[in-house]
């Protein structure tokens, strides 16, 4: 199970947040951590993948807006520690992309970067991106 502190990314906020079939799993994975780690980028991908279901009629108005406050409470609280993405990322991710002998999307080439950066296990259930850590040699664990 995950470490005491992960960079967790969007695939695993979404599924803890919106219901899914990886809920159960999110949810697990996130209370076994100390410390779990999100960027400014994930708080932006977390509120557009909520107005999309939102938009999809995967969710109602109401619950998009429950979901979204729910999430603000959360870092208000402290539960999730947030870093900024800084140039240093967007090098990083560049690099990343520029090496990749496979496709790395730019988003989660940040998501990467700043868990290489930060020096922590990247927590994903996006199976593509935990792909191109591991290719990366960098420390991933997959929501299954």
């Amino acid at each position: 199970m995950p470490e005491a502190r992960a960079y967790v990314d969007t695939s695993v906020l979404g599924a803890y947040y919106c219901p899914e079939a990886l809920s159960a799993a999110a949810e697990k994975a996130l209370v076994a951590l100390r410390e779990p780690v999100i960027s400014t980028l994930t708080e932006v991908e977390l509120t557009s993948l909520v107005m999309r279901k939102r938009r999809m009629r995967e969710l109602s108005a109401h619950q998009a807006n429950e979901v979204l406050q729910l999430f603000h409470v959360h870092m208000e609280d402290g539960f999730f520690r947030r870093i900024a993405l800084g140039t240093e990322h967007f090098i990083r991710a560049r690099d990343l992309i520029a090496r990749m002998t496979g496709s790395l999307r730019t988003l989660d080439a940040l998501h990467l970067a700043a868990a290489i950066d930060e020096k922590l296990p990247l927590l994903t259930a996006d199976r593509d991106l935990y792909r191109a850590a591991r290719h990366r040699k960098a420390d991933a664990i997959l929501l299954v």
